[in-house]
């Protein structure tokens, strides 16, 4: 995981206020920097299905990690109808990359999320760039990886050339400094450690212990089953829904329930 406690000091209000007010910021996104949908489109939610929020640095390899175990099924129940998504792209590693790599990244998110009505590119899309292969390193292991790079894993996911023609010319950068410095101040975001880290995964707005899922002896897949109430059997299944529904708490880790 990766710590974020640039912004702890500022006000939640005053940061807030910076995305609010932002010139230019994603008209799918919503004022706490995140892009909704369902497999009914960006902005439509399925009521009586778990909202999964996700806070990633595409830099980030936790948050790669997270994505390869999770995605495959996590793109299934998002096909059938079982869960709603809520994506905050974020770009505070830009320091770890030598030109700005999760800036380039999460600003394209927010073009495609923005010029492509089909949210299943922008799944696709994210898969691709957090590919084991693909995801740089980050720090003095980081390699250069440039737009034309990214551009291809958004049109091999569907994404119309003439949206990736123009996803990197970086047009949400203002939005995303001010997702930075608005994210970190949210105690509801907070670990352990009194600081928000990536990738922060909540489940009906109530944040996802993520080490306590490893402690429970499940695998990230399996945590998040358990925590929404759907066992694997029932993955892409669109008559079984997971048993929190739309405003239940995620379930507890250490019960006994099987999500086989």
């Amino acid at each position: 995981t990766h710590k974020n406690t640039a912004a702890q000091t500022q006000s939640t209000k005053a940061a807030y206020s910076t995305i609010r007010d932002s010139s230019v910021k994603p008209s799918t996104a919503s004022d706490t920097g995140g892009i909704l949908f369902s497999k009914n489109g960006y902005g439509k939610t399925i009521d009586d299905v778990p909202t999964i929020a996700i806070y990633m640095d595409p830099l980030c390899p936790g948050c790669g990690n997270f994505n390869r175990e999770t995605d495959p099924t996590l793109i299934s129940m998002f096909n059938a109808g079982q869960i709603n998504l809520d994506i905050h792209p974020m770009s505070f590693l830009d320091s770890s990359s030598s030109d700005d790599y999760s800036s380039r990244a999460s600003s394209s998110i927010a073009y495609i999320a923005d010029h492509d009505s089909d949210p299943s590119h922008l799944l696709s899309y994210i898969s691709n760039i957090y590919a084991e292969g693909f995801q740089p390193d980050e720090g003095s292991s980081y390699q250069s990886v440039g737009d034309a790079k990214l551009k291809q894993q958004a049109i091999k996911a569907g994404v119309p050339k003439s949206v990736a023609d123009k996803a990197f010319e970086r047009t949400y950068q203002k939005w995303l400094t001010a997702i930075n410095t608005y994210t970190p101040t949210r105690k509801e975001l907070w670990g352990s450690s009194g600081s928000m880290s990536t990738p922060t995964v909540t489940v009906n707005g109530t944040m996802i212990d993520l080490s306590a899922i490893s402690t429970a002896g499940l695998d990230l897949k399996q945590g998040i089953l358990k925590a929404i109430g759907l066992k694997e059997s029932q993955i892409g299944d669109s008559s079984a829904l997971p048993s929190i529904g739309g405003t239940g708490a995620p379930a507890d880790f250490t019960s006994t329930e099987s999500t086989e």
